[in-house]
């Protein structure tokens, strides 16, 4: 059983379901995101494990104890909001001993503790400051120290980076992900944004319509979405429309060219499929290596400083790719007629 156990979870509001047979096993120190867009249900599957929502159905086990009925308090669970909620009359030290004030720790206990926490998130000289007197980015490392200070279970963070600027959100999210790293504390962090989720985990939830697409490595969901809205949410991607020839060989059509992927494939014959490529993967003219060419037509080329993407009609589809810039060799020219060429084996088939 998984340090942290969700089996068969759902949330319902009314006629509403919003989160639908939700289940999920996370490892002791492990770092999990959940990732989707807003009204997925990540953010709802949050709040039930942190106790801040009633489930419809299912449970929550952490470390082998049902914790589905107890109150938040009595989880041992910290958690980081996206718009910080640290109390304004109280200084930086006395937000961060808040939780500990209030399980009736010792004077020493709580100022040990509360030093400790300004050492761990890099403010040791900020503890007598006010949160008004802070940046958004101190302001949310504070937040962090007060959801660790009681020594939870588990730490969940809900968007905390969402408010901030874009150099600021890199640089908490390392500092958020060293601090886990450090604690080996078990986290669950919400986000929309595939590049926080994809940098910072362990492993990614794909969250659509309460329901986890998939459930992978970062370098599983980009590289092997198992899904449509996976493959269409995580990264830049091609989706081409193909027709099965042969199921049992792996033979389809892809626009007037035969194409032989080698592997099964489900359906039958005369079925439409959908393929995905990410623009990575295809390359300009014939290389070695793969095996597929397609002829085609540029379209639009994008200039993006140390990459090019070139977008390529093929029948009556478009193929995006990208290339490095070269210097020396200007990319070609909208118009004119060339080959594109991929892998069979970067042709990924997406279920519905």
């Amino acid at each position: 059983m998984a340090f942290l156990d969700i089996h068969h979870l759902e949330k319902s509001f009314g006629a509403t379901r919003v989160v639908k047979d939700f289940n999920l096993g996370i490892e002791k120190g492990e770092f999990v995101s959940f990732l989707g867009p807003s009204g997925c249900g990540k953010t709802t599957v949050l709040r039930m494990v942190g106790g801040f929502e009633t489930p419809t159905s299912g449970a929550i086990r952490i470390a082998g104890q049902d914790i589905t009925g107890l109150p938040a308090n009595r989880r041992k669970i910290g958690m980081v909001f996206q718009a910080y909620a640290l109390f304004p009359n109280l200084t930086v030290a006395d937000n961060i001993g808040f939780g500990l004030k209030v399980a009736g720790e010792g004077k020493a206990d709580i100022a040990r503790r509360v030093g400790e926490m300004l050492e761990l998130i890099g403010l040791p000289q900020l503890g007598g400051r006010y949160p008004f007197q802070l940046s958004g980015g101190q302001q949310q490392r504070v937040a962090l120290a007060r959801a660790l200070a009681p020594r939870p279970q588990v730490l969940l963070l809900d968007e905390p980076l969402s408010a901030l600027d874009a150099k600021i959100r890199i640089s908490l999210r390392e500092e958020i992900r060293r601090i886990q790293r450090d604690l080996g504390i078990t986290t669950i962090f919400v986000t929309h944004d595939q590049e926080e989720a994809l940098s910072m985990s362990d492993r990614v939830v794909v969250m659509h319509q309460g329901v986890a697409d998939q459930v992978g490595t970062p370098f599983e969901i980009y590289n092997r979405p198992t899904t449509r809205f996976v493959a269409e949410f995580v990264g830049t991607l091609n989706l081409l429309d193909a027709a099965v020839v042969e199921a049992a060989a792996g033979k389809i059509r892809l626009g007037d060219v035969p194409v032989a992927l080698n592997r099964p494939l489900p359906g039958r014959a005369g079925d439409n499929i959908s393929l995905a490529l990410r623009p990575e993967t295809v390359a300009l003219g014939r290389a070695e290596g793969r095996n597929v060419v397609l002829s085609g037509r540029i379209a639009e080329v994008h200039f993006l400083g140390s990459v090019i993407r070139i977008r390529v009609a093929i029948a009556d589809q478009i193929v995006s790719l990208d290339t490095f810039n070269q210097p020396d060799r200007p990319p070609p020219a909208i118009g004119a007629l060339v080959e594109v060429s991929i892998s069979d084996r970067d042709l990924l088939v997406l279920a519905a």
